[in-house]
């Protein structure tokens, strides 16, 4: 029997309950790895730690932009700033960017979400 691996998706929107170790919890539920958090849900996202982000690390984003007003990018343990093209890029799709480390990502991401604003995150996972 051939074993079928799917990208990791919750459809749905979740506060994150926990991050470290590696990964994420919410929705009682626990993921390995960064996380993409957006309208349509809660995606696996493929960006490993120290990665020089791109535009096309966020073509799933970029698809759903008619629904998002802030983006807050978790950057790992410390806070480091998205490239240029990639600002203008969101800038030109009408999305205010903000990088923080994941921690303070997590923590506003809770918080905006609460508030029921047009909020998405991309986190890279901590150790």
């Amino acid at each position: 029997m051939a074993v079928t691996v799917r990208d990791a998706h919750f459809p749905g929107r979740a506060p994150i309950d926990a991050y470290g170790n590696g990964g994420f919890r919410f929705a009682g539920m626990s993921h390995r790895g960064s996380l993409l958090c957006l309208p349509s849900g809660i995606y696996g996202w493929d960006v490993p730690a120290g990665a020089k982000l791109t535009e096309l690390d966020f073509a799933r984003l970029f698809a759903e932009s008619d629904k998002i007003e802030v983006l807050l990018v978790g950057t790992g343990p410390e806070l480091v700033p998205l490239a240029a093209p990639l600002r203008q890029r969101l800038r030109d799709a009408r999305i205010i960017a903000d990088s923080m480390s994941t921690g303070a990502a997590v923590r506003t991401f809770n918080v905006v979400l609460a508030e029921g604003r047009a909020v998405a995150a991309a986190l890279i996972a901590v150790d």
